[in-house]
């Protein structure tokens, strides 16, 4: 039997999911109750109540079994334990846009705590997968939704 898929993530995404886990698990009875009490109402065929109760009931439960299997498969990598010069996961990487000067930072981390708001971008990410294996001073052509851009890697950092 084939290895099951590895998600690899940073502690504080493991605490992320684990907490959403939880608040998640905490929503089953009040669901429950409200599946209950929209079954009172009578005919089911046409009670909304009940059909969108059951509708969030089946979305909860899904999300639920989701982050369960990811839990489950998660490589747990510390950035703050790794060093190098080589961009990997969980490196925080500083790029300068060659074209416009503007210097960006992110931190290159698993697919499920990626928020490109708190600066932190998926593994899997076009500029991620670009970006692994590269080194401070190399120039990185990649091609983004918004056109192609060229960056040049000022800092490799593992915080």
């Amino acid at each position: 039997m084939a290895e099951l898929e590895k998600f690899p993530m940073t502690p504080q995404g493991a605490v992320m999911l684990r907490e959403e886990l939880a608040r998640l698990k905490e929503e089953r009875p009040k669901i429950s109750r409200e599946i209950g009490v929209a079954r009172e109402h009578g005919d089911l065929s046409e009670n909304a109540e009940y059909h969108a109760a059951k509708e969030r009931q089946g979305l909860v439960e899904a999300r639920i079994k989701d982050i369960e299997d990811k839990l489950a498969r998660a490589e747990i990598i510390d950035p703050s334990t790794l060093d190098g010069s080589r961009v990997r996961f969980g490196a925080t990487v500083v790029l300068l846009n060659i074209d416009t000067s503007d210097e960006v930072t992110y931190q290159i981390v698993g697919a499920e705590e990626a928020d490109i708001e708190r600066g932190t971008i998926s593994v899997a990410a076009p500029l991620a997968r670009a970006l692994i294996g590269r080194e401070v001073g190399d120039e990185v052509v990649v091609r983004l939704p918004a056109g192609t851009r060229r960056y040049e890697i000022t800092s490799v950092e593992f915080v």
